[in-house]
């Protein structure tokens, strides 16, 4: 018996997975933004039931490509005279792992984890941070150094040649300085956190 469309189907349902967990890093990221703009709690929760329900449709396709993948070998290892209902036969072994299912095994999904972990991780960033505005400001003058160079810049935010170049000295990255400066202070008034 030959499996060729079994495992093709196995292949489109892999990639169909890429994409639930491409979307899961889009909706950590998106929860991520959302309490960097001190956004409603309901937006980050609202961006957590997404999670869960992706962490549902995983779990689906893995309990459906373990049953096919069962299934297959099952029938390679008895090889039957005739063949028999893959249809009917894996629909039995999904039904029987999907009966097991518990909403805590949603929890339990890697990037779920990941999530939550994040989200707390960035709240409470957020919470030291809101405190120590002073603090932060002082802290930009001393992550910007003045650089000299003999070379023609372009500033990535003007787009202009710049005049007086200033780099962080966290990331190396070289703004002009008035161009960043301005950044930094429409961010803060913005009460959003400076990077």
């Amino acid at each position: 018996i030959s499996f060729n469309s079994v495992d093709s189907s196995l292949s489109s349902l892999k990639n169909c997975q890429s994409y639930i967990n491409t979307g899961m890093d889009i909706a950590t990221h998106v929860a991520l933004d959302l309490v960097e703009s001190f956004n409603d709690v309901e937006d980050v929760n609202s961006m957590e039931n997404v999670m869960l329900e992706y962490a549902a449709m995983d779990r689906e396709l893995n309990h459906y490509m373990k049953a096919i993948e069962e299934t297959v070998n099952q029938i390679k290892r008895e090889k039957p005279e005739n063949i028999p209902d893959l249809k009917y036969l894996v629909k039995e072994k999904f039904t029987a792992l999907e009966s097991k299912n518990n909403d805590s095994d949603l929890q339990k999904n890697e990037k779920y984890t990941y999530f939550k972990d994040q989200v707390k991780e960035m709240r409470n960033q957020f919470r030291h941070q809101s405190g120590n505005d002073n603090e932060a400001i002082e802290q930009i003058d001393e992550d910007i150094a003045v650089t000299q160079s003999q070379m023609n810049f372009i500033c990535p935010i003007t787009q202009m040649e710049m005049k007086r170049p200033v780099r962080n000295k966290v990331c190396g990255h070289t703004y002009e300085e008035d161009a960043i400066l301005k950044i930094i202070q429409t961010r803060k008034q913005q009460k959003k956190k400076v990077r």
